[in-house]
């Protein structure tokens, strides 16, 4: 579900019956249940822009790419980002585009914004699937990288950033609290007094930590947050994924 009101009843009629964990959306209600918590979408938007903020010079050019409207988490990114700019007059935000997962999109809303304004200084994003595509076509139009990178932690973008010692920041939504999830549903399954509530970090990756979050050989949309970094076969099966083994079981 994409917003809180539309999981409510599902999770109020569930733990009539059963123990439920919940994470990435959260009911409304007073039933017993667990909930695991990012910091927010607030933190993440406001991470990035400050980070264009405090890097960028004045009279700069800031373009801001989202992925889609209405979805909570995304509106809570773009609304933290937004308030910081306008606090922040010195800069000019030049333009918000929705290009959903569309890297021929974003890669045309870069071309027709510099043939308009003939400089992006930065680029601020609520998600990063086509952060690549968005810096290529500056490379493409024979432009250096933008003086600002605002990215998420997957692979290519991470990959890109080290190779091309960009200005940059990733900050992070913390994807692998499905494993949070599990840990809990194990504990109930024991019989274990589960918290209430779990809060899970969202750290930033910077110049100084991008290293650390960089793991060869991964697929391009690899998240570095993915959580799997301790299971036994790590990372092995991500790295030589064999897509024909698996089937559509949907008749």
């Amino acid at each position: 579900s994409n917003t809180s009101e539309a999981l409510t009843p599902i999770v109020e009629k569930a733990c009539e019956v059963m123990p439920v964990v919940q994470f990435d959306r959260y009911a409304q209600t007073d039933c017993p249940v667990v909930s695991e918590r990012p910091i927010g979408g607030y933190a993440f938007g406001i991470s990035g822009a400050q980070f264009v903020v405090d890097n960028l010079p004045d009279g700069g050019n800031v373009l801001a790419f989202r992925i889609l409207p209405g979805v909570d988490v995304l509106e809570q990114r773009w609304g933290a980002a937004r308030k910081i700019f306008e606090q922040n007059p010195q800069l000019n935000v030049i333009g918000v585009e929705f290009v959903a997962y569309d890297s021929f999109k974003a890669s045309t809303v870069v071309t027709d914004y510099i043939a308009k304004y003939g400089t992006i200084d930065a680029v601020w994003m609520d998600a990063g699937g086509t952060a690549v595509s968005i810096l290529e076509a500056f490379e493409d139009a024979g432009l250096p990288a933008p003086k600002v990178m605002v990215g998420e932690d997957q692979q290519d973008y991470l990959e890109y950033w080290k190779a091309n010692n960009l200005t940059a920041i990733a900050p992070t939504f913390p994807t692998y609290q499905w494993r949070t999830a599990v840990l809990a549903a194990v504990m109930f399954l024991k019989g274990e007094t589960v918290q209430q509530n779990w809060v899970l970090p969202q750290p930033e990756i910077t110049a100084e930590n991008l290293d650390s979050y960089i793991t060869a050989g991964m697929p391009p949309l690899h998240y570095a947050l993915s959580g799997g970094e301790d299971l036994p076969t790590w990372p092995g099966p991500w790295q030589n994924v064999d897509v024909n083994k698996y089937k559509d079981t949907v008749d």
